[in-house]
């Protein structure tokens, strides 16, 4: 596969053309922002950590029966995906209160749901990617509501998969990001990345934090975080 003219530079990767206008190369980069892009740092090897465990997890979901962008890994850094128009919401999924969900409600971190929490935020960097509901998303021709109802039960479905998948790592799966795209066909399948930028993720005895809140917070060792996760998604 050739890799031809970039198309995208975001916070945390690069996308590329191809030979094969319906695949594109994704790869990963070190950079790390934080907070809307105002604190702005360097995790070595974190692109090599959430390019593979990204792969592993998409694979995973594949064999669960949630359809993905996820091709071929490359090589360390780069990955090819198929061609997706990303929908323009960020669906976030909570298991325990953490992060912003703690803050705008005033509640301490750390309260297990009895089910799942399910959010979206409108995708847009000038708006500073505001929540919204479904309802918005329709009015804003966002998505349909026939592909908000896919994109909830798909995310659910990520997260049944994925919950269990950690807990057998001793990891909690606290909250995470996801991302969805349309296919050429209009088919809605995963998109984006699930890594330690995109999840928070807590070791099941410690409550350590194994995840991007080690940068966000300037709690340090954040590379051994990565790493960690790394090893034990993948075993080394």
């Amino acid at each position: 596969m050739e890799k031809r003219e970039q198309l995208y530079e975001g916070k945390a990767k690069k996308v590329y053309k191809t030979d094969d206008p319906e695949l594109y190369i994704v790869s990963y980069k070190d950079d790390a922002t934080a907070f809307d892009g105002q604190k702005k740092g360097t995790i070595v090897g974190k692109g090599v950590v959430n390019n593979r465990m990204s792969n592993y997890l998409m694979r995973l979901l594949e064999k669960a029966g949630v359809p993905t962008h996820y091709v071929q890994e490359l090589n360390d850094r780069e990955t090819v995906v198929k061609k997706v128009s990303i929908v323009p919401l960020e669906v976030i999924i909570r298991n325990i209160s953490a992060g912003s969900f703690a803050k705008r409600y005033g509640v301490e971190e750390g309260i297990v749901f009895d089910a799942p929490t399910i959010e979206f935020s409108y995708k847009n960097d000038e708006l500073h990617d505001p929540l919204i509901n479904a309802y918005h998303a329709r009015a804003l021709k966002l998505a349909t509501a026939g592909e908000i109802e896919t994109i909830k039960s798909l995310a659910f479905k990520v997260n049944d998969t994925l919950k269990a998948y950690f807990l057998s790592l001793g990891v909690k799966l606290v909250d995470f990001k996801l991302e969805f795209g349309r296919l050429s066909d209009g088919s809605i399948v995963l998109a984006d990345e699930i890594s330690p930028d995109t999840c928070r993720f807590w070791d099941a005895e410690t409550n350590e934090k194994l995840d991007k809140d080690r940068f966000r917070r300037d709690l340090g060792g954040v590379e051994d975080a990565y790493r960690e996760m790394m090893k034990r998604v993948l075993g080394e």
